[in-house]
């Protein structure tokens, strides 16, 4: 019977890695957010994948880095920090296909001119295999990327949201630009079947960047 893991339940390597996440994060966000609330979205973090099986051995780096997402789009929605650059949301249900590529894509295209998320309404364990050989295809590796569930405050910050195939369980807030997607859904295709979506998914992206007046980079 595998240990169901949660902050309760931290072993030793764990703990130390978490508080070094928490001095790092704190560094950066040093004189926007306090020491509590950086831990308080660090417990939070490591929470949302603690039940995963197979995500174990990165829980720490996992909660660090998605505390780190949280973190950064409180400070926009506050107004405690806000570069400027306009922020999309891809989601898809398990954050493991359309979604992860359509981020790979936009992060790729967009470079340093735009910032891209993604999330899910039923978040996996891991990201499709086939979507990653397909977009290792086109030069772009989301391998270390992970599946992730949304949160409130990622979801307010955006300035678009693109949903493909949430139906009802998408997060709505008013003032926000929202698209639906309509793409298959790469679950159980193997990479040659795959290759139609993602490219279906770059000329969209491309598309959206346009529309944003976001310059490519490639």
């Amino acid at each position: 019977m595998t240990e169901t893991r949660s902050w309760d339940t931290l072993s030793l390597d764990e703990g130390l890695a978490l508080k070094t996440a928490a001095t790092r994060l704190s560094t950066e966000f040093a004189g926007v957010f306090g020491q509590e609330t950086i831990e308080r979205f660090l417990h939070s973090s490591f929470d949302q994948f603690a039940g995963k099986a197979s995500m174990t051995r990165f829980l720490p780096l996992l909660a660090e880095r998605f505390a780190r997402q949280r973190l950064q789009a409180l400070a926009k929605i506050e107004g405690l920090h806000d570069d400027g650059k306009p922020t999309v949301l891809f989601l898809c249900v398990h954050n493991a296909g359309r979604s992860q590529m359509a981020m790979g894509f936009f992060t790729q295209l967009a470079g340093d001119s735009a910032v891209a998320w993604s999330g899910g309404s039923e978040p996996d364990s891991s990201v499709n295999p086939a979507a990653i050989e397909a977009m290792r295809e086109r030069g772009i590796d989301i391998s270390a990327e992970y599946p992730k569930p949304w949160t409130d405050e990622v979801v307010r910050s955006a300035a678009v949201v693109i949903s493909m195939g949430c139906g009802d369980a998408c997060p709505i807030f008013p003032g926000k630009r929202y698209e639906e997607w309509v793409l298959d859904d790469p679950a159980g295709l193997d990479v040659a079947a795959v290759r139609p979506v993602r490219d279906e998914i770059e000329r969209r992206v491309r598309v959206l960047l346009g529309e944003l007046q976001v310059r490519v980079t490639a």
